[in-house]
């Protein structure tokens, strides 16, 4: 059996995300806990694996800025996930796994959470579940990884009683 343990740290440097949802740190650290917790099933991680991620709730500006200089697109995007390890690269022993960081714009996610007809708090948890799947290797490039990636997202949203993010929108 694996035992995880994780170490997740909450930014919150747009203050906008406290004043429309306060919870939003709460939701951020159950989000990132319930990912790593049942996305670490497809990976293979030695026992007592301690995980670190960062989780940054920003803004517009600041995503923009990142998606322009860090994938060459000049526009914010609902989240975003920077690996800081690869799949299947070793772990020094008793060293934490630094997985990365995920970063959250607050104007995106709350314009498509009101064009989507969802509650901010279930697209949040969302964007924060598909940004640490992310980090532990998940993609949805193809057709086959997607299928794999969104029924994870589903199932570990519904552990966290919410409903299936995808039904209705594509």
């Amino acid at each position: 059996m694996i035992v995880l343990t994780a170490t997740i740290d909450i930014s919150i440097p747009c203050p906008a995300w406290r004043r429309v949802c306060p919870t939003a740190e709460e939701l951020a650290r159950d989000a990132a806990q319930n990912a790593l917790a049942y996305g670490k099933e497809g990976c293979e991680f030695p026992s007592q694996t301690v995980m670190e991620v960062a989780v940054s709730l920003a803004d517009d500006i600041t995503q923009r800025q990142l998606n322009r200089d860090w994938r060459g697109m000049d526009h914010p995007t609902n989240v975003l996930a920077f690996p800081a390890w690869t799949p299947g690269a070793p772990i020094p022993p008793a060293a934490p796994l630094l997985l990365g960081d995920v970063v959250l714009a607050f104007e995106t996610v709350v314009r498509e959470a009101e064009e989507q007809g969802k509650p901010l708090a279930d697209h949040l948890s969302h964007l924060i579940v598909h940004g640490v799947l992310h980090l532990l290797g998940y993609d949805h490039a193809t057709e086959a990884e997607a299928v794999i990636m969104e029924s994870l997202e589903t199932s570990i949203l519904a552990r966290l009683g919410m409903p299936d993010p995808y039904r209705g929108t594509m």
